[in-house]
């Protein structure tokens, strides 16, 4: 069995997204708490307040999960697959709850769901791929970790420094 399914040699990997992901998740709390007021005035903002803190979870939970010693691959694989369908089914009834009026910004809304999906898709296939033991591994969790600190700091932008145009 080679890396992509063992993950003694992902550790600090894993260990330095933990550490990321939470110092973000921090970052954004200070963000959301500094401009509540804004982010509650206008309807799209506090899911996508939500959708970044999801996502960053997403990357902090799976972490911690693949961080436990001697845990089967297919145990972690099915702790990876369950954090990344709560991660894509909680963004996408966020964005399905959004008002039609925000959907009409055609250009932003498209690329909030894209990184949205970009960042939860790969961690579906990557915990698939642990359960099924073929088709690339953990090696999914990178591309889902990118596109998951993509997305919030995007959003923490917004929420900090756009909301104040």
């Amino acid at each position: 069995m080679n890396d992509a399914y063992l993950a003694a040699p992902w550790a600090n990997f894993f260990f330095a997204e933990v550490g990321a992901s939470s110092a973000l998740v921090g970052l954004l709390f200070v963000a959301i708490s500094i401009n509540l007021a804004k982010i509650l005035a206008l309807p799209s903002l506090p899911g996508r307040a939500f959708e970044a803190l999801i996502v960053l979870a997403m990357v902090l939970f799976i972490g911690t999960f693949a961080l436990v010693p001697g845990q089967s691959a297919r145990a972690l694989g099915l702790e990876v697959l369950g954090t990344g369908l709560f991660g894509w089914v909680t963004t996408v009834l966020i964005q399905c709850r959004l008002p039609r009026r925000a959907w009409g910004q055609t250009s932003w809304m498209v690329w909030r769901v894209t990184l949205t999906q970009l960042a939860t898709l790969p961690m579906i296939a990557g915990g698939a791929s642990l359960v099924a033991a073929r088709g690339g591994g953990l090696y999914w969790t990178v591309a889902g970790v990118v596109a998951a600190f993509l997305a919030a700091l995007i959003d923490a932008w917004v929420l900090l420094i756009e909301i104040q145009r």
